[in-house]
């Protein structure tokens, strides 16, 4: 459904997006990660014809963006990270005119009421845009990306600005909405995508450097066994026994939570399976363990060792 090929884009001497390619299928709904200048809207807009690429092309079922940017822009709905609204216009006058934009010829009156459902502002259909909430604005915003019914739909950062009850809300209608859409969500807001998406890209300094699902993302890096683990002694003794576990990492302590006993957070050296041998040092000195949790690499963790990764190659380039 998108292809994007060997995609580059310049300001001046700087490059926005260096060479980059990726492909995303029908029905994927994949979520386009990176910190803030990293390239993920210079990306957006050039997918969706607000710019030209300076090198490489950008297709929306199998059609240029740029050699045949009208038919292109057909199959594709766009809610930039300021939605374009119009505030003196009511939602229904708003959304009429998107379809006038857009060339809706179908039954008018009945399309934008199946949109306003989708988007969850049919309770708001003949108020003013100006004196909606931000959420209901953001939703609106949603509203007219769906006008057309157009195959693909590219959101640029849709919960920025959001307040906690209102991205759950969004989050839920772009989840309803990607069950019969291609999406592409982009944001820097790690637990955004992990709730939402299938597929990650990974983009920092113009660059892919990762492509995979978030489950499968830890791959790319090397992460160390973490585990919390609980024991029944005191401070001084449980740490001393910790520390002197062959393959031992870090050992932090983490405070006390039950009487007479101790929290630490323990890192084994790298890929090192300590669980055994701290079964049996605690068991052999009298120190039951009360609870050992193994903590996974969170989006977090992977997103902050791929970028640093990233860094240290283009200093070593």
């Amino acid at each position: 459904m998108i292809e994007v090929t060997n995609l580059v884009k310049h300001y001046g001497d700087k490059k926005a997006v260096n060479d980059i390619s990726f492909s995303i299928k029908d029905g994927e709904l994949v979520g386009f990660l990176g910190p803030n200048g990293a390239g993920k809207s210079t990306t957006m807009n050039v997918i969706t014809g607000y710019l030209s690429a300076t090198a490489g092309s950008a297709k929306i079922n199998g059609i240029d963006i740029l050699e045949d940017p009208m038919e292109a822009k057909r199959h594709i709905g766009y809610l930039p990270e300021q939605p374009p609204l119009y505030m003196d216009m009511s939602v229904n006058e708003y959304l009429d005119f998107i379809c006038d934009l857009k060339g809706v010829d179908r039954n008018r009156k009945g399309h934008i009421s199946d949109i306003c459902e989708q988007a969850g502002i049919t309770g708001v259909y003949k108020r003013m845009v100006k004196n909606l909430s931000k959420g209901y604005k953001q939703r609106v915003g949603l509203a007219q990306a769906l006008i057309g019914d157009p195959e693909v739909l590219i959101l640029d950062e849709p919960t920025v600005g959001l307040d906690p009850i209102q991205i759950v809300e969004i989050r839920n209608v772009i989840k309803v909405l990607g069950k019969q859409r291609t999406v592409i969500l982009s944001s820097h807001i790690l637990p955004e995508v992990q709730a939402i998406c299938q597929r990650v890209l990974v983009i920092n300094k113009g660059r892919i450097v990762a492509d995979d699902t978030p489950q499968n993302l830890s791959k790319y890096v090397d992460m160390n066994h973490r585990m919390q683990i609980r024991i029944a002694a005191p401070r001084d003794k449980a740490e001393a026994l910790l520390r002197d576990i062959p393959e031992m990492g870090d050992v932090v302590f983490e405070g006390v939570v039950e009487n007479e006993t101790c929290d630490f957070l323990i890192c084994s050296k790298k890929n090192a399976d300590i669980r055994r041998l701290l079964f049996n040092t605690c068991a052999k000195a009298g120190y039951p363990i009360l609870m050992l949790n193994p903590l996974s690499a969170s989006l977090e963790d992977i997103f902050i060792k791929l970028t640093e990764k990233d860094a240290e190659a283009s200093k070593e380039a």
